[in-house]
């Protein structure tokens, strides 16, 4: 019995052992299959990790390339940036430079100038000493011939002191009066003579440093054609293109027998070079008709607009006078197809300026100031065909009106004596105007026009009293007057001169001025036999 409880017992604790073996295998397999799943959830874990950091390194990467270029496309606009401004300041540096150069090339010959001033002056002021050494030695003498003349006059008229001091004061003053009197003449020819010297070297330098070719403008256009087919194209069936060209552009189409040329007539400029472009472009698409015509006539206003406005800016620039209003700028453009006698306005303009501006810088003015206002002297031009009024004061009127000088709207009223001129500069301009208008070349008039106005001149001459010829010579710029000297006296001459001078500002109208010379000569001849 006990046998089989210690049998039955050790098969219980068996059991019981078994048990636990198999419990701690379990728990020990438990552990181990735990820890190989921790490792493969690292590895996992690891492997992921790795791939988050190589998938970050590329992006990394990539973003520090993407920055990288855009920092060196920075840097290089940057640097073109630099590179541009250094450029433009290089450039206004050499601009300076070359004003600096020019005012001091201006300096140089204003000093010259005040050294020839002060040279001249030298030369008066020594020949003022020697004059003054001359008078008192001549008044010396005379104080010995008074006391001479004192004494014999004593002894000759038995005069009393005072009678004597009398007669010698008389017969002093009027030997003095006669010596001042010349030293005067003298003195007032040498002045005058300096001074129309100075003068003439003036307008000489400042005419040589400026010159410019001169066109002659006239009233019609001639536009060349390939063929004589294309006349009838522009004619149109029953005058209709023809007719619509002249409504548009208010030009008159002039259509004869020349071959392959058409001529257009106004006077207008402005409309004819419209009017030639619009047809040239015709021709040239082929397309003849009001629709066409009238696309063409829009498409040249255009570009002739432009044209005025480029040829305003470039008239600014040429002659250097800082900016103006966009308006203004306009109004000069349009000075472009205006003409005077045959000269071109604008080119006149131009020509001022520069006479103006050299002739300031020559005496010392504000030389930009000058050029302005000679740039601007004629503007009322422009717009006289279209506003009511003289082109003087139109121009004026433009320049208040966008804020001009005061002293450039004086320049424009008074380059004509309308107005006085107040300063210096408006003065130079209507020197300037003259010039530019007297000098060879610089207008054109017609044969008929020309010849009439010489035999004005003549017909004026021969009408004075004591005149025995007259001759209008230098294109009648200048007039010689051969007087009758049984007639005429010397001193009368200088009448006849301005008499003569007074009736053709009078009775003519001309470009530029005319000189009046007067002759007198008396020959006496014989003949020996």
């Amino acid at each position: 019995m006990i046998t089989l409880f210690l049998a039955s017992s050790l098969d219980i604790l068996w059991g019981i052992l078994a048990g636990i073996a198999c419990a701690l295998i379990g728990v020990a397999a438990g552990y181990f299959l735990r820890v190989k799943m921790h490792e493969k959830s690292i590895k996992e874990s690891k492997r992921l990790i790795e791939e988050e950091r190589k998938t970050a390194e590329e992006e990394i990467e990539k973003y520090k390339k993407e920055k990288t270029e855009e920092t060196n496309k920075t840097i290089e606009r940057l640097r073109s940036e630099c590179d541009q401004d250094i450029k433009e300041r290089k450039e206004e540096i050499k601009n300076q430079e070359r004003k600096i150069q020019s005012r001091e090339v201006s300096l140089d010959q204003r000093s010259v100038n005040l050294d020839r001033r002060e040279e001249n002056l030298d030369r008066k002021e020594q020949s003022i000493d020697d004059r003054k050494s001359a008078l008192e030695e001549k008044h010396t003498k005379l104080d010995a011939i008074i006391t001479q003349q004192e004494n014999k006059l004593q002894e000759i008229a038995e005069l009393t002191t005072d009678d004597a001091k009398k007669i010698i004061m008389e017969r002093t003053q009027e030997m003095m009066e006669e010596e001042t009197a010349q030293y005067i003449k003298d003195e007032t020819e040498k002045a005058q003579d300096e001074a129309h010297e100075k003068v003439k070297m003036i307008l000489a330098n400042a005419m040589q440093k400026y010159a410019q070719d001169v066109t002659s403008e006239r009233t019609v256009s001639v536009v060349q054609l390939p063929s004589d087919d294309m006349k009838g194209r522009i004619i149109g069936r029953e005058g209709r293109n023809i007719r619509t060209i002249e409504s548009l552009t208010g030009v008159d189409l002039i259509v004869d027998d020349t071959p392959e040329s058409i001529v257009l007539s106004c006077f207008d400029p402005i409309r004819r070079e419209i009017a030639k472009k619009a047809i040239e472009y015709l021709v040239e698409d082929g397309r003849i008709h009001p629709a066409k015509i009238e696309e063409m006539v829009e498409r040249s206003k255009s570009e002739v607009n432009q044209y005025i406005r480029e040829c305003g800016d470039k008239a600014i620039f040429e002659v250097g006078v800082g900016r103006m209003h966009p308006e203004l700028v306009k109004i000069l453009g349009r000075l472009k197809y205006r003409t005077s006698y045959g000269q071109n306005v604008l080119d006149h303009s131009i020509e001022v300026a520069f006479f103006a501006g050299k002739l300031a810088a020559e005496i010392g003015e504000d030389e930009v100031l000058a050029k302005r206002a000679g740039l601007l002297h004629d503007i009322g031009k422009a717009i006289d065909h279209e506003v009511e009024g003289s082109h003087v004061e139109l121009g004026a009127q433009l320049a208040r009106k966008y804020k001009e000088s005061p002293v450039v709207i004086n320049a424009i009223e008074s380059h004509h004596g309308d107005t006085p001129a107040d300063n210096v500069i408006s003065v130079l301009v209507a020197a300037a105007d003259a010039l530019s208008a007297a000098r060879p070349g610089a207008r054109s008039e017609s044969l008929e026009n020309y010849i009439n106005r010489l035999e004005s001149l003549e017909a004026i001459a021969n009408d004075v009293k004591g005149v025995e010829h007259s001759f209008a010579i230098q294109a009648g710029r200048e007039i010689r007057i051969a007087v009758k000297p049984d007639e005429v006296s010397d001193a009368e001459i200088a009448v006849i001169a301005r008499d003569v001078k007074q009736k053709i500002e009078d009775n003519l109208t001309y470009p530029g001025t005319i000189k009046v010379t007067v002759i007198r000569e008396k020959r006496v001849q014989e003949i020996a036999k």
